[in-house]
C-alpha cells in the first residue's frame, strides 16, 4: 500500500498487519509511505474519474474491470508507456485487443 505521511493510515495498517500475522491467513500488508509517489498515482486516477464520471455506474464486476482496464491501457498508450514499435496508437490497442 503507498500512502503518505498519515499516522492514522499507517497504524490501521500495522494493526491489520498484526491480526494477519497472529492468525497466519493471508499475506502481510507492505508498507511504503512516500510522500510524492502518492501524488503520482493519484494523478493517473484522476484521469479514469474523468472518464467514468459521466458514465451511471456499472452493474456487474466484471464489465467495470473490463472497461476500467481498457481506459488504463488506452492511457498507457498515449502517453507511450506502451512500446509501439513505430506503430500508431490505434494499431497499438487493436493489438492488444485481438
Amino acid at each position: 500500500v503507498v500512502m503518505d505521511k498519515s499516522g492514522a493510515n499507517l497504524a490501521g495498517l500495522q494493526s491489520v498487519n498484526v491480526i494477519l500475522k497472529f492468525t497466519g491467513t493471508g499475506r502481510l500488508v507492505k508498507i511504503r509511505q512516500v510522500k510524492y509517489l502518492n501524488n503520482i498515482l493519484e494523478q493517473n486516477h484522476r484521469f479514469i474519474r474523468r472518464i467514468t464520471a459521466p458514465m451511471m455506474g456499472f452493474k456487474a464486476f466484471h464489465s467495470a474491470a473490463a472497461t476500467l482496464a481498457g481506459i488504463e491501457d488506452a492511457h498507457m498508450i498515449r502517453k507511450g508507456q506502451i512500446s509501439a514499435n513505430g506503430s500508431t496508437a490505434f494499431q497499438t490497442f487493436a493489438g492488444l485487443a485481438a
